[in-house]
C-alpha cells in the first residue's frame, strides 16, 4: 500500500544517515552524527535521534545546533537524552515507540523498539524510528514497519547489520512511493551500481539515493 498525496517537504541529504527535513521555513534534522557534516544541526529548529551508536549521535553536532538556535529541541530515546538534559533543561525530550508530537510544525510518529541485532552475543540496545508529517520514515539502525503507509522511506542500505536481501525485502514489506539511500557512508562507490540495480530491480519502489548536500521536493 502507498501512501496517499504526501505532504510538501524538502528533504536535504547529509553524509551517512543524517537528513535535513525543511517546510515553511522551519527545519528538522534527523541523526546528526560522527560520519555527517560538523554543521548537519546548525539551523535546526528540530534534532530527532534514533539511538546512540557514534554515526547517528554526536553530542558535540547536537550542542552545536542548540548552541546556535536558543529555541531549538531535541526528541530522542533516554539512553541519549540522559547525556544532553542537564546541559539544555526543558529541551531536551524522551520519547519511545507508539509516541506522537508536534514540534515546529512538523507532526512526528515514534516507531519501533530496538536496533537491528549486529550479532547474537551483542547485546541490542533501543532505537527509534521516526515518520515525519505521515510522509518520510527514517528507521534509525532498525527495518521497523510503521503501522501505516509511508511516502518516502530512508532506507538504511548497508550496515554491519543487514544484507542485501533483507533490504531488499523491508522495500518490500513498507510498500513506500519511493525508497532513498541513507547508513550509506561506507559503501564504496564501486559497489555502489550494484546496490542501485539490485534494490533497484527487485523492491518494487522508485529506488534512488543522493549526493550529500543534493536536496529532492518530497
Amino acid at each position: 500500500m502507498n501512501a496517499a498525496n504526501p505532504v510538501h517537504l524538502t528533504l536535504t541529504k547529509k553524509t551517512h544517515s543524517c537528513i535535513r527535513l525543511e517546510k515553511d521555513g522551519r527545519t528538522l534534522v534527523i541523526d546528526p552524527g560522527g560520519f555527517s557534516e560538523q554543521d548537519a544541526a546548525v539551523g535546526a529548529d528540530v534534532m530527532l535521534v534514533t539511538h546512540e551508536h557514534a554515526d547517528h549521535f554526536d553530542e558535540g553536532r547536537l550542542r552545536a545546533g542548540m548552541e546556535a538556535n536558543p529555541a531549538a529541541e531535541i526528541w530522542t530515546l533516554r539512553s541519549v537524552a540522559d547525556q544532553l538534559s542537564a546541559a539544555f533543561p526543558g529541551r531536551v525530550h524522551t520519547v519511545g515507540h507508539g509516541d506522537t508530537f508536534s514540534a515546529a510544525g512538523f507532526e512526528v510518529q515514534v516507531h519501533g523498539e530496538l536496533h537491528a541485532v549486529i550479532h547474537p552475543d551483542i547485546p541490542r540496545i533501543t532505537n527509534i524510528g521516526f515518520l515525519v508529517d505521515g510522509s518520510l520514515f527514517h528507521p534509525g539502525d532498525a527495518l521497523t514497519v510503521p503501522e501505516q503507509p509511508v511516502d518516502t522511506l530512508m532506507l538504511p542500505v548497508m550496515a554491519p547489520w543487514n544484507k542485501i536481501s533483507e533490504v531488499i525485502d523491508y522495500v518490500r514489506e513498507v510498500a513506500p512511493r519511493r525508497a532513498i539511500d541513507i547508513h550509506d557512508a561506507l559503501l564504496t562507490d564501486l559497489a555502489r551500481p550494484i546496490y542501485d540495480k539490485q534494490i533497484g530491480t527487485l523492491g518494487r519502489t522508485d529506488h534512488g539515493r543522493l549526493t550529500p548536500g543534493d536536496s529532492t521536493g518530497l
